[in-house]
């Protein structure tokens, strides 16, 4: 039978198509693809041009040498090289841990590991501050930190030195300085943070008063910094306390008019006690002014009156050696000297003869004013 001859020319063309597009290889490993030469053949043949269904088709026939086992080869080496490579960021640490068990820390940047599960790394960032709050829960998070939401109102009730209420209220900032501590030797670190936190500053503020409490919170929160800090290091959690900040203080609502009243009270005990002190500042130093004054004077006119007493006895036993030398005219001057010395205080003086016996007609002398010599 003689086949027309465009049936053998579209024979020819499909052909065409084939062969150009059937792969050939020499060993199994060759794929023959030659797009300009399959074009000249159908221009050649006259045909149109391979179109594009055509070639996925023959795409989708194809299949590599060993089927599917080297497409599991490739996704294999795929998985490989994604499991033992990783990128630790700045300013964070890799916790490498090997069956479980931990063998070393990857610094940052890349690393390598081994593969499917036998290295497992844990990041932990130590350039991170960490906030926990204790007695109030804020809207904000200022710190970027970490911010627990299982606060209660009763952590903030604390009994002070002097047997009051006080709502005590604050906040502890810390870094994780030692990450095989943090995360290998403390079960729950971060609850066994808020418990020793919380128990350090119950021991502070039980040793201080009310009012140490509202107006030291400064001191307070430098001490329980100090105590918590090294009941973290005993219990090797691995955490580094950054700062602990003290919110304000205060009593509870209930009894806050109370405690006002107890405030006004004692701020006039102290306004009378300073004025008191002032009264006494300013009483003393004078009466002590004076006393010292005082005995001064009397020690001044004690040591007068001994001179004086001194030199009364030297003069006397002065005369009295002249005395005993001329008796009469030692008598005499003496008795001149007397009333030299007393007759210029007399202001009215009579002089009456010795021989005179009849003094009454002298009496009325007197009233006349007059003088008699």
């Amino acid at each position: 039978m003689i086949e027309p001859a465009s049936d053998r020319v579209g024979l020819n063309h499909t052909r065409v198509n084939h062969n150009a597009l059937q792969i050939t290889s020499k060993q199994g490993k060759k794929m023959a693809w030659d797009w300009e030469k399959l074009n000249r053949q159908h221009q050649q043949h006259g045909g149109p041009p391979p179109q594009m269904d055509d070639v996925i088709n023959q795409l989708k026939k194809f299949k590599p040498p060993g089927g599917s086992v080297l497409i599991v080869i490739v996704v294999l080496v795929l998985l490989i090289g994604y499991s033992i490579f990783f990128t630790i960021e700045s300013g964070s640490v890799g916790v490498v841990q090997r069956f479980g068990k931990f063998v070393r820390i990857a610094e940052p940047g890349p690393n390598f590991k081994m593969p499917f599960g036998i290295e497992k790394v844990t990041k932990v960032r130590q350039d991170r501050v960490y906030k926990e709050e204790f007695g109030f829960q804020s809207d904000r998070n200022d710190y970027g930190g970490y911010t627990s939401a299982s606060d209660t109102a009763s952590i903030s009730l604390m009994l002070t030195g002097d047997l009051n209420v006080a709502v005590v209220p604050w906040i502890v900032q810390y870094r994780i300085k030692d990450p095989y501590n943090y995360l290998f030797k403390v079960k729950d670190p971060n609850g066994l943070l808020r418990d020793l936190s919380e128990s350090s500053m119950r021991l502070v503020v039980g040793d201080r008063s009310i009012n140490e409490v509202i107006s030291k919170r400064d001191e307070i929160a430098v001490e329980a910094l100090q105590v918590l800090q090294k009941e973290l290091d005993k219990a090797e959690t691995g955490i580094n306390v950054v700062t602990v900040e003290m919110k304000k203080t205060n009593v509870p609502e209930p009894v806050q008019p109370s405690f006002n009243e107890v405030n006004q009270a004692t701020q006039e005990k102290e306004k009378m006690i300073y004025q008191a002190r002032e009264d006494y500042n300013k009483a003393i130093p004078a009466a002590k002014g004076e006393a010292e004054r005082t005995i001064k004077a009397a020690e001044g006119y004690s040591l007068d009156r001994i001179n004086r007493a001194k030199g009364d006895a030297a003069r006397f036993k002065d005369l009295y050696t002249e005395y005993a030398k001329a008796q009469n005219v030692t008598k005499r001057r003496l008795y001149l000297e007397s009333l030299q010395e007393l007759l210029p205080k007399i202001s009215r003086k009579f002089i009456v003869d010795a021989d005179q016996k009849n003094l009454l007609p002298l009496l009325n002398l007197g009233n006349n004013g007059g003088e008699s010599k």
